[in-house]
């Protein structure tokens, strides 16, 4: 029996009033039986919990009962920071930490603004994961969580782009991002601190040692900072593409932000038809190419020639593909 779990029921039916057996199981994970014998023990436990018979009964409190016991654990305090954000909790670890959280919250306000509490989560949901693909496996986040809160590092191998793409290394974890559903470990490794994607984590395992995070670190700005080296890292070229009214209108859908601001901010008129004549960053020319195929005839490139030429071979290679039937 968990006392943890029947306190979060008497909770549950103090801040939600009448509730069927079947919701409370829900709201906490557990099988209807399991709640019913929550709800039994609650009972022989003297709490004046009683059962509404028929369509729209339910288990509820004595009317005017309360209990004071909301005292908060160090780790639901924690996450109450994620309180709003249920699938971030999972991931950390922290869902059944933020449902107690949430309910001793609940529990602790005056019922006019528990009602109010209740209507604004109701209408409000956040939704992390960028869209066309499926969640990343983060195994070790949780592991990741206790390092950085406990400063203890971690030994990992880890898969990375370049060569050799499977590297060790003992990371001192200073924070954690969340980045559009993508998590990303700020650490210090050996004198420099850098970024890791979690997904890209091989295998992890805490270590004995234990680490001081600089005082003057600061997670927010080091992540401003990255993130403005990254755009610098990852575009090392340019390119003067032409555009149509239409393929202008999709390069939301198609491109990278930055390449839609550079056309906002460079685009020049280039006769009456309604084409613009725009610099846009490139990453490499097998990239680019790539990205502007997606707008077909909408979009011609002028320079540089090897990304005009990419251009042309790859349009022949679909025309060989499906010219003949």
């Amino acid at each position: 029996m968990s006392a943890g779990r029947l306190l979060s029921v008497l909770l549950l039916l103090q801040s939600r009033g009448r509730m069927p057996a079947r919701g409370i199981a829900d709201e906490l994970g557990v099988s209807v039986r399991t709640a019913y014998r929550d709800l039994t023990r609650l009972q022989a436990a003297g709490i004046p919990v009683y059962a509404e018979p028929g369509r729209g009964g339910g288990y509820q409190l004595l009317d005017g009962y309360r209990t004071r016991l909301t005292g908060m654990s160090e780790s639901e305090a924690r996450a109450l920071f994620f309180a709003g954000l249920p699938g971030p909790a999972a991931d950390l670890g922290l869902a059944a930490e933020v449902t107690s959280a949430r309910l001793k919250l609940l529990a602790a306000l005056p019922a006019g603004v528990r009602e109010e509490a209740a209507r604004t989560a109701a209408v409000f949901h956040v939704d992390a994961p960028g869209w066309y693909r499926e969640p990343e496996r983060t195994p070790y986040l949780p592991l990741f969580v206790d390092a950085v809160l406990a400063r203890r590092a971690v030994d990992v191998r880890y898969r990375r782009w370049r060569a050799p793409q499977e590297v060790e290394r003992r990371l001192r974890p200073y924070g954690l991002v969340l980045k559009s559903g993508v998590w990303y470990l700020v650490a210090a490794a050996e004198s420099r601190v850098g970024t890791y994607r979690v997904a890209r984590v091989l295998d992890a395992e805490p270590s004995d040692e234990r680490f001081d995070r600089p005082q003057d670190f600061d997670l927010a700005a080091y992540w401003s900072a990255y993130l403005d080296g990254f755009e610098t890292r990852r575009y090392t070229g340019a390119a003067t593409v032409r555009l149509s009214p239409r393929g202008r209108g999709r390069l939301p859908d198609n491109v990278p932000p930055e390449v839609v601001r550079a056309v906002e901010a460079t685009a020049r008129a280039v006769g009456d038809d309604g084409w613009v004549e725009a610099v846009i960053p490139t990453e490499s020319t097998e990239h680019a190419c790539g990205e502007l195929l997606r707008l077909g005839v909408d979009v011609e490139v002028v320079a540089p020639p090897e990304l005009r030429q990419a251009m042309a071979a790859a349009v022949r290679a679909l025309v060989g593909v499906y010219g003949n039937p």
